[in-house]
């Protein structure tokens, strides 16, 4: 493994160094061994506490050059210049085999020079959360940063309450966040905004510097990143919970978990931040909170790109948006194409989950376990109003029929779009509730169901049921 250092080599005058300070009693609990291996990450790393050790000698390959960003974020829709990694640190990057690129970020690393008089650090709650939630999108298809490993501790840190400490080791393409490129704007430092972006052009966009206005360009693929990843979430009911600017990432992936949850019974409105007290990032707001955060960010590229050629940018989001959207849902029906029809039995569908009170995930699932070739469903038995289900299925089962569809052919197809599990909320707590007890069993069998979420064997299991009280649940930002 080579670790390298552009970030902190080419744009020093954008960080800060900063040695990571790790927790006193630090044990490894967790590692991520696929995407370890993925970029041949070092088998010494996880043995004998090595890479602990690295992490306590500031001397160390992995210590010695790390880094605090500086970024500000329209937070709640609110400017605020005061931001950057208050307790994260960028370790460096490593390259795959395949030639792909990742840093390696710690989270919980002691206090930075923009901690704004917070501790810098991380509480095992979320930070599990964190771990977990990376690797269910991930798994599920929807672009995600990942996590590499997570270490545990009995130091306290102060919250609500008192909580067990953690820290972990995060993988993404890159940690350039929208926020990177709005301050540097807002902040008139127009020769630190043009080396931020030379260094996204050189590291991550090569491909745009061939376009006539390689700006232009980049503030296009983003549009269509953030679009494609809005569309995913939406389709399979994820709720981020808090996409302030600073938590939005140039490469269209789910980025800084907090709040998050996948819905259970399907409310479009639902909200699942107890500080987001206006609904701001509803499930169902998700989609237009996008499109603002990127008219925040296209505001940095109004020194190298047209009014028309930002307006023009922006306006690749919706249609692809929508485009994406409805191809996922209407796959998760078995259909192939998006058409009037097949569009209308879909948002009937929806209308009738949210009516009538329905787990999304769990409908659907069920949906694609049950033959569209009857023209009377059992599934009736799961919705209160069966009349108002069985005017459906006619519809549903009729469609079918007309596309010439055989169940036997397309059942593969429904469940691998399907899941049977998800990372719900009532199966982290478990997994955190356990790990407070240093007990990661819990936490290994979840983390093993979430990489497999179409897996049959997970049909009727507990990880795929619902909760038995499927309240709202409220969820803290804290971390």
């Amino acid at each position: 493994m080579k670790l390298t250092h552009h970030y902190k080599d080419e744009l020093a005058p954008l960080v800060s160094a900063v040695k990571p300070v790790p927790l006193s009693d630090m044990k490894l609990a967790l590692v991520n061994a696929e995407l370890a291996a993925e970029f041949d990450l070092p088998d010494k790393w996880w043995q004998h506490n090595n890479l602990n050790e690295a992490l306590h000698d500031p001397a160390s390959d992995i210590s010695r050059f790390a880094i605090a960003q500086k970024y500000g974020g329209h937070q709640f829709g609110h400017w605020n210049p005061y931001l950057g990694d208050g307790r994260g640190l960028l370790l460096g990057e490593v390259t795959s085999s395949s030639g792909k690129q990742c840093d390696l970020h710690l989270k919980g690393a002691g206090q930075t020079p923009y901690s704004r008089h917070a501790d810098g650090r991380a509480v095992l709650r979320s930070t599990l959360r964190k771990y977990i939630a990376g690797e269910a999108l991930h798994h599920l298809g929807i672009p995600s940063s990942r996590s590499l490993c997570l270490f545990t501790s009995h130091d306290t840190v102060y919250r609500e309450r008192p909580e067990r400490g953690a820290m972990m080791i995060r993988m993404a393409p890159s940690h350039i966040r929208f926020g990177h490129f709005e301050y540097f704007y807002h902040a008139r430092e127009q020769d630190k905004l043009e080396a931020l972006f030379k260094f996204t052009f050189n590291h991550h966009f090569p491909e745009c510097k061939k376009a006539d206005n390689p700006h232009y360009a980049l503030l296009r693929s983003i549009t269509l990143k953030t679009a494609r990843m809005v569309a995913l979430w939406q389709a399979y009911g994820f709720v981020h919970g808090v996409m302030n600017t600073d938590n939005m990432s140039i490469h269209g992936i789910t980025f800084d978990y907090g709040p998050y949850a996948f819905m259970g019974t399907f409310i479009p409105s639902i909200v699942f931040n107890h500080s987001d007290h206006e609904g701001r990032y509803a499930f169902d707001r998700q989609p237009g909170v996008a499109l603002w955060n990127l008219n925040a960010l296209a505001h940095s590229f109004s020194d190298s790109c047209t009014m028309e050629e930002i307006r023009d940018a922006l306006s690749q989001f919706e249609p692809n948006f929508l485009a994406q959207y409805q191809a996922v849902m209407v796959n998760r029906l078995g259909f192939d194409e998006v058409t009037a029809d097949t569009v209308s039995l879909l948002n009937d569908w929806l209308d009738m989950l949210a009516k009538q009170q329905r787990d999304y995930t769990a409908s659907f699932r069920r949906l694609s376990l049950t033959s569209f070739e009857q023209q009377r469903s059992t599934l009736r038995d799961d919705f209160p109003d069966r009349d108002t289900f069985d005017t459906w299925w006619q519809r549903y089962y009729e469609a079918h029929q007309r596309a010439n569809h055989s169940y036997n052919e397309k059942r593969a197809a429904l469940l691998a779009i399907n899941p049977a599990v998800i990372a719900r909320t009532h199966l982290l707590q478990e997994a955190i509730d356990a790990a407070q007890q240093d007990d990661f069993s819990v936490s290994d069998a979840l983390i093993e169901a979430v990489k497999h979420p179409f897996d049959e064997r997970y049909d009727n299991h507990k990880f795929s049921h619902p909760p038995v009280d499927d309240a709202q649940v409220s969820l803290s930002c804290s971390s």
